[in-house]
């Protein structure tokens, strides 16, 4: 299994390639992607990255959330 995510790439494909990562969103603020139509339009062309700073979550801790629970992430080069 590929445990690489990039936080450069548009949510909607995070989710495709990562369907176990929705709730961990979730649950660290991302509130809009348990909505099946939010996801399916502003999650197809907003990363975490952007994400982060439209919901004021830290991408620090996004990134180190998503190591806690095994994966490798990638993309969040300044």
């Amino acid at each position: 299994m590929n445990n690489i995510i990039d936080l450069s790439k548009p949510v909607a494909q995070t989710l495709k390639e990562h369907p176990e990562v929705k709730d961990i969103l979730v649950e660290l603020g991302f509130k809009p992607l348990a909505n099946p139509a939010m996801l399916n339009t502003v999650g197809k062309i907003t990363t975490l990255k952007a994400g982060s700073k439209m919901t004021r979550i830290p991408l620090a801790k996004i990134k180190q959330t998503l190591e806690f629970n095994g994966y490798e992430v990638v993309g969040d080069e300044q």
